[in-house]
């Protein structure tokens, strides 16, 4: 090939855009293919938020009508001054799920599961049965929940069946799934945000009748 045919065979393939359009379509489809589906694992993490806030406010609920997870908290608080209110942090019993409670009390498993999976003891709702936690979260497990009943001021000893608890119910250690990001921005390993639901265990089950 003689170098005036190379010379102008050069400049024609630097001027030849065949393809070009292929290639644009290519870089955009990725990228909004990414856009997409982004939009979907971030629409999936907010519902994830949401359900894990309601089964927050239920688990709250429950644990103020339901029989305490340690029940020393029946008969917790000072017995010297009768009609004294009970001093703050008198008590403070905080159970994890599936584990034990410390502040002196003892774990029981099926006060903890009426709380965790509602009437029914199972995850999943079940008509005439009050829902539990995992009914409106159902990727929840026991170790994700811990519930405190501690002393903040509130009952008199002399009220029937002992003192009036503040409960709190939060969830630890439970993340987002990303199903189409995940892998690729490793966005399934993100904490949730804290959440707790604090409530007056005035109800509670076998605790006033």
């Amino acid at each position: 090939m003689l170098a005036g045919d190379f010379f102008g065979f050069h400049k024609l393939f630097a001027k030849d855009e065949s393809g070009a359009t292929m290639v644009e379509m290519t870089i955009s489809i990725v990228l909004l293919l990414v856009l997409t589906l982004g939009f979907v694992d971030f629409g999936n993490a907010f519902y994830q938020w949401n359900a894990a806030n309601k089964a927050v406010q239920v688990g709250g609920r429950m644990a103020a009508i339901s029989a305490p997870v340690a029940p020393e908290v029946i008969t917790a608080g000072p017995t010297t001054t009768p009609g004294d209110p009970i001093p703050i942090n008198a008590y403070n019993f905080v159970c994890t799920g599936g584990a034990s409670c410390t502040g002196g009390g003892t774990y029981n498993a099926a006060n903890f599961n009426r709380i965790f999976a509602g009437d029914d003891g199972n995850c999943g709702i079940v008509a005439g049965n009050r829902p539990g936690m995992c009914d409106f979260f159902p990727r929840l497990t026991p170790a994700n929940v811990v519930i405190s009943y501690q002393a903040t001021g509130l009952g008199y000893q002399t009220r029937p069946g002992g003192p009036v608890p503040t409960i709190t119910v939060r969830l630890q250690n439970v993340t987002f799934q990303f199903f189409f990001l995940g892998g690729l921005l490793g966005l399934s390993n993100l904490t949730m945000p804290s959440m707790i639901s604090t409530v007056t265990g005035e109800d509670m089950k076998s605790v006033y009748p």
